[in-house]
Parts: structure tokens; C-alpha cells; sequence
């Protein structure tokens, strides 16, 4: 801190029993709102002032940076790229432990006929979530391509839609057709495209032709010239010997 960084004498505050805290201007590049507070105090029955603390503050305009977030709450999808690691916490309320039953009967029949080991499994609150994103997003009813469609172009009723298990599979499906923009992915059954598997292409119009006229005023009369041999229209036919 230099001389010329330090401004005008802006307040003093009381913070205690011969304790007071002075605050000054600050003109440093890059710190307009902030100020320099500087905690003076005194010894009982004594005339020497001693610095206790020096140091920047924001103001009540001082412009500031962004709160921090931990870092599970700055990621957002696609973020995460080939080699990297996200660890998942323990009390992640998207995960119950994989022994406690589960309120889905489709999921405790088939953990129970394969004999599934996975530590967690997705709770009801993970579920509920992850449902509400994917009906939310570009693959449910109101994105775009959907909304384009014909209404009655929806996955639930396409022969390429294949549904999921559980609970999920009342909602939602994997589209399986290599055409459709949403091959490989997630849809609600009230998504749409116009790769269905019943869409048909309608025939064309026949379109009636229109008899051809012809403009006699842009014929042109020409003379032709008979071959030696030919016979006029008035004279009579050559007999051949045929009886």
C-alpha cells in the first residue's frame, strides 16, 4: 500500500473499549467500493496509539466476485470429459444402499432372480429428478423437433421405441432407429420425430393436364412440291391387275 492508494478519511467506528477502527478510500486500479480499514488501539493512561490491523474491505458498492461453490455444484452436464473422475459422496440423496428394498416391484424381481450385488441403487428422490430432467429436456414432448411433428407421430406408438424397466417404463424409452436424430437416447413416450415407425408418405396429387391449344395465327402456310409420279386428287387411281 501506497501513499497514493489511501483517499479521503471516510468514517470511524467504535469497536470496542479504546478499541476504534478507521476507515479511508481506496483508489487502487480494480477496487472501486472497497476501503481501507485501519484497527487502532490504546493502552490504559496512555498516549501512544498502536496499529493493530491494516487491511481491504469491500463497501457497500464495491464490486465483488462471485460467491464460491463447491465443486459438485459447478459442474454441469458435458463437463466431464474422457480420464476425468467424479466421485460420488456418501449421503448423495439420489442413492439408497443396495440391500434395502426398493418400492419398485419390477427392480426387486429382477435383483432377486439375477442375484444384482451393486452397493447403491437410485432412491425415490433420484428417480423423481432424473425423470423430471428428462422430460424437461430435448428429448421430451416440448422440444422442438417434437413439437414439429405430426401428433400422432409419438414414441410410445413407434415401433422402434424400446421401453425402459422399472418404474421409468410407464414414461420413458430408448429410441432404437439408426434415422431418427435421438437414436441411442432417452425419450418420453409422448416425445415425436418424423422418423416414426408408421409414418407414411402420402402419394401425390394427380394434377389434370390441360388440352393443348395451338395459335393458327403463328402457322405459317407453306407450298410443297409433288414428286414426278404422283397423282392429283382428281385424277383416277392407277389400276394394279387385281380383280
Amino acid at each position: 500500500m501506497g501513499p497514493d492508494d489511501v483517499g479521503d478519511h471516510l468514517q470511524a467506528v467504535a469497536e470496542g473499549d479504546r478499541l476504534v477502527t478507521h476507515y479511508f478510500e481506496c483508489r487502487l486500479a480494480g477496487y472501486r467500493g472497497w476501503r481501507w480499514a485501519v484497527t487502532v488501539t490504546r493502552v490504559p493512561r496512555s498516549r501512544t496509539v498502536t496499529i493493530c490491523e491494516t487491511v481491504l474491505l469491500p463497501g457497500p458498492d464495491a464490486l465483488l466476485a462471485p460467491g464460491w461453490l463447491p465443486w459438485q455444484e459447478r459442474l454441469k452436464p458435458g463437463d466431464l470429459g474422457p480420464g476425468d473422475l467424479l466421485p460420488t459422496p456418501s449421503d448423495d440423496e439420489r442413492l439408497q444402499p443396495g440391500y434395502l428394498l426398493s418400492d419398485d416391484p419390477a427392480v426387486e424381481e429382477t435383483a432377486w432372480e439375477l442375484g444384482l450385488g451393486r452397493p447403491r441403487v437410485m432412491s425415490r428422490e433420484g428417480r423423481i429428478e432424473t425423470a423430471q430432467r428428462w422430460y424437461d429436456g430435448d428429448h421430451g414432448p416440448a422440444a422442438p423437433i417434437s413439437a414439429s411433428a405430426p401428433a400422432a407421430a409419438r414414441c410410445g406408438t413407434c415401433g422402434f421405441y424400446l421401453p425402459l424397466a422399472g418404474r421409468l417404463r410407464q414414461c420413458f424409452g430408448v429410441c432404437g432407429n439408426f434415422y431418427a436424430p435421438d437414436d441411442g437416447r432417452v425419450v418420453s413416450a409422448d416425445h415425436g420425430c418424423g422418423a416414426h415407425s408408421e409414418t407414411l408418405v402420402e402419394a401425390d396429387t394427380a394434377v389434370d393436364e390441360m388440352p393443348t391449344v395451338y395459335d393458327d395465327s403463328a402457322v405459317e402456310p407453306m407450298a410443297v412440291s409433288r414428286a414426278s409420279g404422283s397423282v392429283e386428287g382428281g385424277e383416277p387411281a392407277e389400276p394394279y391387275g387385281h380383280s
